[in-house]
């Protein structure tokens, strides 16, 4: 005689589980090439309008301008010549250019209009009256300090320069190092080329007072380029400060900000210790006009002359008039022609590819609640699947998918050439996408518990994929590229996994293209250590997050609080730290409705069996398979009509080994009461116990010894009847299957 046949155990329940998945996943071959080709499909849109833009951008107009300088007979140019000389602004980036042009070095100067004066929140004395901005008159201003008051004001009165009548030189360039100019445009992100330099733009001569000469306009001519150079002289004025925090206050009061004044400086020093002896000095300069994060250099530009100006006065201070420490002129690397490429999977990436990633969410969160709407999960609960088992298996097979998905996403991305997935360090990007997808996962069984309908759960998901996308590229992204936006909310707000996901490809994004028109490398781990890099940030929120949530879908499962099937006691899954409280049959549970059932019409049999029903909870010896005790369900009204009331309080004992049917008329609440004893819906009052166990707090355990055949069919559409007897033959450890 065979063995008895006792309960799947754990790996043959996750088998069983594990190889439904994988019948369910094979019958939606189609969904899944179709979900495969969405990434495919976007890098290759991505690949597509790069080539159309690079094609664009290798048309003459943005090639190195050449002059014909000899034509043949038949009109064809015989000679010609290329170079920045012939070049636009849109063409000198891609010129060759072997011996680079000097440019003196010049300060950033605020424009007129912009310039520091004295304002409610700035009310010092010393600052400009603020009418000078109605004529365009008013000075640049220089903030100063240090610990000798006397010291450092000397030095700073020569900071800039007086420029003589009399001063004659050869090239108007020369004088330039003699005396301190500036400029209030962006300056270029290379030497090559010096905005203030060219036509439309103005040249300023800082000087302690400005003169009617020192304003004119001056043709000149430099490596074959002919420049009229627009030269207006500004006072520079600078002005004493108590304090390093006095001045870094007054500096971020007139910063720029969105809606409100400016109220610039030209720079500010803070002059320490400075003597005679030693010169020892703080330099904070002007990076207003700096919009390109990717570019965070290119302010540290106009600190050469700043540094050079401090420099030269303290020298002057020291040594007297007839010395002179002279910055010349600064200049960049020779360089050979280059072709602007425009690298659009990293300036796009941050966007297209949160929508990429976050296709799995709806996909998971739609199986999850299928899963709960066809009473699916609580069907395989009847049938003996334990919780550990449906855990491990349905995480693990979500993550298989999206390390899958995500995988084919990476390689195919780097085949086709995207620099965001070839500049970027491998091992960095791993990580992200892996504690990406884990959270994802984890999320959506978390946002399950709060759904039964799929069409809900599906228009919900996908307004998730994409207003999160939408909103962290037009609303997110400007919160964290500006500095001067409290960093504390920028976290809070990251605790939404879409916003998390957009910084964290951000940045990947921005690595990429700084390493792709730079020839550097993308994001490594050393990049984490920059304090502006929010990558380290992103990974911390996300793994705490995902362990939060991953705990809160255990619990909610656990509680079932949001679903039809019984309710657990809240606190049930924490049941292993309270005192053991076994179920009792002597417990018996009464309501306030209960009480006012009315028993005048019961019948005879009835009002007989509830009186078995009343003994046998008070006797300590009762051991019957099922009794019920006042079962009543009442299903809500909607629309205006009154409750249902489907079962009134029943009560009823069963034998063990006794065979019972039950009979009754269409609403007699025959299905209610059935539903009610395997847990699908929950009794509005009273309780049933199956050998001793309640069924409002031991479900579990009964569906250990439990077999089901509902009224209707809670079956996978795309697994065959052969896979379904397969399947819950397994569940019930039967030999063969």
């Amino acid at each position: 005689m065979d063995s008895p046949r006792g309960p799947a155990s754990f790996a043959t329940q996750a088998n069983a589980l594990l190889r439904k998945n994988l019948c369910v996943q094979k019958r939606n071959l189609k969904t899944n090439i179709g979900i495969t080709f969405f990434p495919i499909l976007i890098c290759v849109l991505l690949i597509v309008l790069q080539n159309v833009i690079n094609n664009e951008l290798d048309k003459p107009k943005y090639k190195c301008g050449c002059v014909c300088l000899e034509t043949s007979v038949d009109g064809r140019c015989a000679r010609k010549e290329c170079g920045i000389q012939y070049s636009t602004l849109d063409q000198v980036g891609s010129c060759p250019i072997p011996s680079p042009p000097r440019w003196p070095a010049l300060i950033q100067v605020p424009r007129a209009d912009f310039r520091a004066v004295r304002t409610s929140s700035q009310p010092f004395d010393d600052l400009p009256d603020p009418l000078c901005r109605e004529s365009w008159s008013c000075p640049a201003t220089v903030l100063v300090t240090g610990k000798d008051k006397a010291v450092a004001e000397a030095i700073s009165r020569g900071l800039f320069p007086a420029l003589s009548p009399s001063l004659n030189a050869t090239d108007f360039l020369d004088i330039l190092s003699m005396f301190v100019a500036g400029s209030d445009t962006q300056p270029w992100y290379i030497q090559l080329l010096e905005p203030a330099f060219f036509s439309g733009h103005t040249l300023y001569l800082i000087q302690p007072e400005c003169l009617p000469f020192m304003s004119q306009t001056i043709s000149y001519n430099t490596g074959g380029i002919l420049f009229q150079l627009n030269i207006q002289c500004v006072e520079g004025v600078p002005l004493w400060r108590e304090s390093a925090s006095i001045i870094n206050h007054e500096f971020l009061k007139g910063y720029r900000q969105r809606g409100g004044e400016l109220n610039e400086f030209i720079a500010g020093y803070d002059f320490l210790g400075t003597t005679q002896y030693g010169l020892g000095v703080n330099v904070w300069y002007n990076s207003t006009y700096n919009d390109n994060t990717a570019y965070s250099f290119i302010a540290t530009l106009r600190v050469p002359r700043l540094v050079n100006a401090v420099s030269n006065a303290y020298l002057k201070f020291i040594k007297g008039t007839s010395v002179e420490m002279l910055l010349e002129y600064v200049k960049d690397m020779p360089k050979v022609g280059t072709s602007f490429q425009l690298d659009l999977s990293s300036l796009l990436s941050a966007l297209f590819f949160t929508w990429i990633i976050e296709l799995l969410f709806p996909v998971i969160l739609t199986y999850l609640v299928y899963e709960k709407q066809q009473k699916l999960k609580i069907m395989m609960k009847m049938h003996g699947l334990k919780d550990g088992p449906y855990w491990l298996i349905s995480y693990s097979y979500f993550l298989a998918l999206s390390v899958v998905y995500m995988l084919f996403f990476v390689i195919f991305g780097s085949l086709i050439g995207l620099k965001f997935f070839r500049i970027n360090e491998y091992s960095v990007q791993a990580v992200f996408f892996f504690t990406c997808i884990n959270l994802q996962i984890a999320l959506a069984f978390f946002v399950a518990s709060f759904f039964s309908s799929v069409k809900m759960a599906t228009v919900v998901g996908y307004m998730y994929v994409f207003g999160s996308g939408l909103l962290g590229a037009f609303l997110f992204r400007f919160f964290f590229e500006d500095k001067t936006f409290p960093y504390g909310w920028i976290l809070v707000m990251e605790i939404v996994p879409g916003f998390s996901l957009y910084r964290g490809l951000y940045e990947l994004g921005q690595y990429a293209f700084s390493g792709s028109s730079m020839g550097a490398t993308g994001m490594t781990w050393r990049s984490m250590k920059d304090p502006l890099n929010g990558m380290r940030d992103v990974l911390t929120i996300m793994s705490v997050e995902w362990a939060l949530l991953l705990i809160l879908a255990l619990y909610l499962d656990q509680a079932s609080l949001l679903g039809d099937s019984v309710t657990k006691n809240p606190f049930s899954c924490f049941r292993c730290l309270q005192k053991k409280h076994a179920p009792s049959l002597h417990e018996p549970s009464f309501s306030q409705q209960d009480s006012k059932v009315v028993l005048n019409m019961e019948k005879s049999d009835v009002a007989l069996e509830r009186k078995v029903v009343e003994q046998l909870l008070v006797d300590p010896n009762a051991n019957k398979a099922i009794i019920c005790d006042k079962l009543r369900k009442v299903y809500a009204g909607r629309d205006g009509n009154p409750d249902k009331l489907a079962v009134r309080g029943l009560s009823l004992v069963l034998q063990k080994g006794q065979c019972f049917g039950m009979l009754g008329p269409n609403g007699a609440g025959k299905t209610s009461f059935i539903n009610m004893m395997i847990g699908l819906i929950r009794p509005t009052s009273g309780t049933a116990y199956v050998h001793g166990m309640d069924i409002n707090t031991d479900m579990g355990t009964i569906y250990t010894n439990m077999g089901v055949c509902p009224q209707h069919n809670l079956l996978w559409e795309t697994l065959t009847g052969r896979e379904h007897l397969f399947f819950y033959g397994r569940l019930k450890n039967l030999k063969g299957c």
